[in-house]
Formats: C-alpha cells, sequence, structure tokens
C-alpha cells in the first residue's frame, strides 16, 4: 500500500501559498493525506468527491487546482481519468457554491422586495441592483409562462432584446423537446410544499444554437393571497464544460512545452502493454545534457529556451503519425513508437534528431550548444509498463556514464549484470553487521634482496553465496551509493590494528602498511581527523602508513582537499601515486601532491617479459628511465614473470608485486611469513 504522508507533505507544500482558507500546515497535511488515500483506494467516484470536498475546505483558488493536478499526477499513481474526474468534482462543487450564494442572494432580494412593496419604494431599488448585477441569468415568469421580467445577464446569454421577450413566452426559450418535462416539473413545485427545485435542460438562443443549462426555479408565494410566481436563476452549462475540458486538458499537458505530460504519457504505455496493444513497441527516452548548468549560468527562461528547442525537434523527427512524445521530467522526454519497422529504423531517427541539435541556439551573446543522451528500448509490447519504464531510464545512465551526447541501446544481460552489481552494494551494510569482510594483504617484495618492504592491505568480502570476493568486484559499486566511506575506514582500522600488533613484534624491521585511499575517500572533508583517529587508537606509527592514490586524484580534488593529503603527507604518512593505466606520469600532476613514491602496472610492466613486443618495451623502458629522474622509489604492480621482476630491477625500481611472489596473505599467514 502507498503511503500517503509523503504524497500530501508535497501537495501541501505546492498549494500552500494559494489558499484563501485559514489552515495550518499541520491540518493541511492531515486533509490531504485523506484525499490521497481516498484517491489511491477509490476510483473515478471517489476522485469526483476529492474535487467537491476541496470547494467545501474553502480550496477555491484556480491556482489551487492547478497545482494540485500537476503534484497529484507528478508524485502518485492517479490515473488521468482520476485527474479528470477530480476537476469535474471541483467543477461541480464551484458551481453548487455559487449557485447557492446566489440563492441566499436571491432568497434576501424578495424579501426585500416583499418589504418594499409595503414600506419603503427605496428596498426595491436593492432587489434591482442584485437583480441586474447578477452574473447568472434570472427570469421571473407568472404560471402560465408569461416573462415579467428578465435581467441583462440573461439577454447577454441568449442573445435577445428586452422588446423581443415581450412578445415571448418563457417557454418559447426552452428546447422543444425539454418544454413537457419543464412544464410537469413546475406544476409539481407548485403544487408541494417545497420552494424550488434544480434541472439540467437545454435552451435555445436567439440564433437557434442550443445551449445546456442548469436551472434553479423557485416558486414565491405571497401571504395576501396574489397569485404565485416563478424566479429562475439560469447558468450557462456550455461554458462551465468548456472550462472543465480546459482544465483536463491542463492536467495532462505540459505547460511550458505544450507536450502531453508524464501523467498522459504514463496512460499511452498502460495502453500498448495490455492485450489490445500492438504486438512490437520502441521507447525512447531523451535527457537533456547538463540543463541544470545552463539553469545556473543563463537563467531559466534559457533553459525554458532549451526545452522548447528539444521539443521542437522532437516533434518534427517523431511526427504524429510516427510516435507519441511527451515531457516526462525536467529536462526528460519520452517517445513511444508503436510497432516500429525494426531497430535500426528507431536509431536513424534517433541520429536525425540528435544531427538537428548540433547548431547552437544563441542566448544573448552566447552560442549554446544541447546535447542529449538518448536510451532506446526495443521489445515485445506485452509486458509491465513500470519495466519498460526502469528500462529506458537505465539505458539512458549507461549513454550518460559512456560520455552523454549520445545514444545507448537496451542489453538485457548488461542489465543483469548492473543488478547483480547494485544489489552487491546494497547489501555491504548488512555483510558489515554480519563480519563477512576481512583484510587480506600483498606483500610488495624487494627486488634487490626480495625482502618485504610493505604490505598492501585488500578488503575481501567472503560472500555467504559468492565465495570471496576480490575489491574490485565491489569497491567500485560502493563509490556510486557512498558505502565506500564507511568500508574503507573498517579496513584502515583493521588493517592497522594488525600492522600494530606486528611492529611491537618486529620493531624498526616491520614493513610499510599501504593501503589504496579512493578519490571519494580524499573528497571527506574529515579525512586527516579521522587518519589521525584511527592511528591514535590502534598505536600505529604514522611512518608506517602510506596510502595509495588514484592517478586521475588531483584533477579531481580542490585545493582544499590537496591540503588535507599535504597534511597527512607533513605527519609523516607516505603518498603513491598509483599508475592504474599504465600511462605516463605528468610532471604537473606530480607537483600537485608531497609524494613518497609512484607505481606501474599494465603495459609498463608486461612491456619487459621475455617476447614482448619492441615497442612496447621501448616505450616501457623510457618511461621508467624518465621516471627515474624523480627522485622518488618506483614500485611495480602485477608482476607476472622472473624476467619482468629481473628487468624492473635493472631500471630502477625498489619494489615489486603480483602472481610472481605469491598470492594474497591472509593476517595469520603474515605473521607467520614475517615473526619466521
Amino acid at each position: 500500500m502507498v503511503d500517503s504522508r509523503e504524497p500530501a507533505v508535497r501537495w501541501a507544500a505546492a498549494i500552500s501559498n494559494t489558499l484563501v482558507a485559514n489552515f495550518t500546515r499541520a491540518k493541511l497535511e492531515q486533509l490531504l493525506g485523506g484525499y490521497v488515500e481516498q484517491l489511491l483506494d477509490g476510483g473515478v467516484g471517489e476522485a469526483r468527491q476529492v474535487g467537491r470536498s476541496m470547494v467545501e475546505h474553502g480550496l477555491i483558488a484556480s491556482v489551487t487546482l492547478e497545482l494540485s493536478l500537476t503534484c497529484l499526477s507528478e508524485h502518485t499513481p492517479v490515473t488521468p481519468a482520476q485527474l479528470a474526474a477530480l476537476a469535474a468534482g471541483y467543477a461541480e462543487g464551484l458551481r453548487d457554491r455559487t449557485l447557492a450564494q446566489q440563492e441566499l442572494s436571491r432568497t434576501a432580494a424578495i424579501n426585500t422586495m416583499r418589504r418594499a412593496e409595503a414600506a419603503v419604494r427605496a428596498s426595491e431599488a436593492k432587489f434591482r441592483a442584485v437583480f441586474e448585477s447578477s452574473a447568472f441569468g434570472i427570469v421571473v415568469s407568472g404560471l402560465k409562462g408569461e416573462i415579467i421580467d428578465v435581467n441583462e445577464a440573461l439577454l447577454v446569454m441568449l442573445d435577445y432584446k428586452h422588446e423581443d421577450l415581450r412578445k415571448m413566452s418563457g417557454r418559447d426559450l426552452v428546447h422543444p423537446d425539454d418544454r413537457a418535462g419543464l412544464r410537469e416539473l413546475t406544476k409539481q413545485l407548485i403544487a408541494s410544499e417545497h420552494d424550488n427545485i434544480r434541472v439540467e435542460k437545454r435552451m435555445v438562443r436567439s440564433d437557434g444554437e442550443t445551449i445546456q443549462t442548469h436551472m434553479a426555479i423557485s416558486v414565491v408565494r405571497e401571504e395576501d393571497g396574489t397569485p404565485p410566481y416563478l424566479v429562475t436563476m439560469i447558468e450557462n452549462m456550455s461554458e462551465m464544460r468548456a472550462l472543465q475540458s480546459q482544465l483536463v486538458r491542463q492536467s495532462l499537458n505540459d505547460v511550458q512545452t505544450g507536450l502531453p505530460n508524464r501523467a498522459q504519457f504514463l496512460g499511452w504505455l498502460e495502453g500498448v502493454s495490455g492485450s489490445k496493444g500492438p504486438e512490437t513497441l520502441a521507447l525512447v527516452q531523451v535527457d537533456i545534457d547538463g540543463f541544470r548548468g545552463v539553469n545556473d549560468a543563463f537563467g531559466h527562461e534559457a533553459g525554458n529556451r532549451v526545452l522548447m528547442h528539444v521539443a521542437t525537434h522532437l516533434r518534427a523527427v517523431f511526427s504524429e503519425d510516427v510516435a507519441k512524445v511527451a515531457r516526462i521530467g525536467e529536462d526528460e522526454f519520452g517517445v513511444l513508437i508503436r510497432d516500429p519497422q525494426d531497430v535500426r529504423s528507431v536509431v536513424a531517427l534517433v541520429e536525425d534528431f540528435t544531427a538537428r541539435l548540433e547548431e547552437p541556439i544563441w542566448i544573448g551573446s552566447h552560442g549554446v550548444g544541447v546535447t542529449t543522451s538518448v536510451g532506446i528500448v526495443a521489445r515485445a509490447a506485452r509486458g509491465d509498463s513500470a519495466d519498460l519504464l526502469r528500462a529506458a531510464d537505465v539505458t539512458v545512465g549507461w549513454a550518460k556514464r559512456d560520455g552523454k551526447a549520445q545514444w545507448a541501446l537496451y542489453d538485457r544481460e548488461r542489465d543483469r549484470h548492473d543488478k547483480e552489481r547494485y544489489a552487491l552494494a546494497a547489501s555491504i551494510p548488512g555483510a558489515l553487521e554480519e563480519g563477512r569482510f576481512r583484510v587480506d594483504y600483498v606483500p610488495v617484495h624487494s627486488l634487490a634482496d626480495g625482502s618485504v618492504l610493505a604490505l598492501e592491505a585488500k578488503i575481501v568480502w567472503v560472500h555467504p553465496e559468492r565465495g570471496v570476493l576480490c575489491p574490485d568486484t565491489f569497491l567500485g559499486q560502493s563509490s556510486d551509493n557512498g558505502m565506500i566511506v564507511r568500508l574503507v575506514h573498517w579496513g584502515l582500522e583493521a588493517a592497522c590494528r594488525h600492522a600494530a600488533d606486528w611492529h611491537l613484534a618486529l620493531g624498526s624491521r616491520m614493513p610499510v602498511l599501504s593501503i589504496d585511499l579512493p578519490p571519494r575517500l580524499c573528497q571527506e572533508p574529515e579525512l586527516v581527523a579521522e587518519v589521525a583517529r584511527v592511528l591514535d587508537r590502534t598505536g600505529l606509527p604514522a611512518s608506517l602508513l602510506r596510502f595509495e592514490l588514484h592517478e586521475h586524484l588531483p584533477a579531481l580534488l580542490n585545493d582544499e582537499q590537496l591540503d588535507e593529503l599535504t597534511i597527512l603527507a607533513e605527519r609523516g604518512i607516505g603518498l603513491v601515486l598509483d599508475q592504474l593505466n599504465g600511462g605516463n606520469v605528468g610532471v604537473d600532476r606530480l607537483r600537485q601532491l608531497p609524494l613518497s613514491g609512484v607505481k606501474f602496472t599494465g603495459s609498463v610492466v608486461h612491456g619487459l617479459d621475455e617476447g614482448a613486443n619492441r615497442v612496447e618495451e621501448s616505450a616501457s623502458v623510457a618511461l621508467l628511465r624518465w621516471a627515474s629522474l624523480l627522485k622518488l622509489p618506483l614500485y611495480a604492480e602485477d608482476v607476472r614473470t622472473a624476467a619482468e621482476a629481473a628487468r624492473l630491477g635493472t631500471l630502477g625500481v625498489t619494489g615489486g608485486q603480483g602472481p610472481h611472489f605469491g598470492p594474497a596473505l591472509s593476517a595469520a599467514e603474515v605473521s607467520a611469513l614475517l615473526l619466521s
């Protein structure tokens, strides 16, 4: 069951500044929460009741209804039919409220007229003022239908003049098919004890046009025995229904671009996913790249121009005979294609659309480029529409992660793989609580004498179903959900406790403890303080701790974050730049950090093996000779053969690690290795 509180809070926030009635925020949220429950548990009838109830509680500003419909369509699973019914109920409530107020005015006016006839002629002027100024048409007629008087509103409504109506009966104004029924109702009213009735009847304008009206017919009985007469108040329902239709259109269309909105788009998806839908479909989701940056740089008016620019080209490429286009988010558009010819034809349309965006739009003197990331899902139509939307959203995410300004095609296998990774990352907190993580160590051996120079800590996950997982399996995804901070904090403290115990036994012979410091941790404002707390709790000297940094890290950090790393170095903690991709070491990058070493891997190391490609070997030799000029210790990772280790040693590399030196060791195995 959907929790009604969050939608109610959103709804209250949207309309609170538009209210005429006096509500506290808590009472408003309580009232709207009841409405949300009524909408989610009921159907069209309940939605109509909600609309009427809004009017009854004084939520009568036109902007209140507009914001309510927009909020409900975006934040609740309310159907378009329910939104339309809510708008209809709202309109009916406004009508009844207005009629009730007018009836009160009319009753007061009639009573005033009676007293005026018996007392003061001035009272007749008051009734006349109400009679003439009413927005509703009013006709005073005798029991036989003769017209005694009409107000200006009725003349405008039916396009007649006073002299025309003097020659006519009230029945002449009613549609011929409704006259007999209205006559019978009037007779029953006069004969009954009731004073008024309400009916819907058709009337005929002077030009012959038929209009639908709502009539409030009251019989006025005089105490002196004179014959009663009828006062009929008439509302033009055609105008009201036109307003209702306009409200429904507004609830289903985006105001800015004129395109259908998300609520209508979801209705389309439900329709094509059912048993009567097409055999196949294609869903194209278009996200504008950097839309928030345009708003921040040039203002929201510029953002609106970008939206219109994209919407115009979408309409041009995906015409109505090809597809249905809607705006489904702040900077997102959806395109639904029924029975596409094939995937290639869909891709061709997408490429046509993206090509049209290549020309910039001018905002003042700035030529602003607009690019989009596009996800394409082509599949059989039968299925869950929610799953179809999720697939499109996932595919757009791939396009954005792969560099933006491009399209991506949905891949079920990639989606399955991503789900597994997301599920793995989401279960990290539980695994930490259950103690399923441990720290293993990869020894870094001296290439000169084989001694252990350092121990690189690796966080390992002992998974109950998938076995032992290496860090590469889960650390990357934990960066996306923020769990990497908690996980690395845990691993750092566990490794420092092990190293502190070994230091007590080995003293000055203790190797340095090395551990990866991911970019996400380097962006933590409390990095220095957290490292200091760990060293204080474990008793490990700062000189025995070394962090390995990603090669691209300096470009990701601001000045304050770089200062944090500098403070760590000043306290004796080593910083090694880890060349994960084997790229060259930029001098500008090295100058930004007080490094204590550089590590190489990949093609730089393997290019030195026996039988390696000569070009790769030459590049490796040149890079390592250049790096030796930095006067920093050099290290090598993923050393696989004795030949690689030998060549690395001759080229000035201090230490190496990898399969050639053996696998990673548990804490107990490290203890046995060091203490032996």
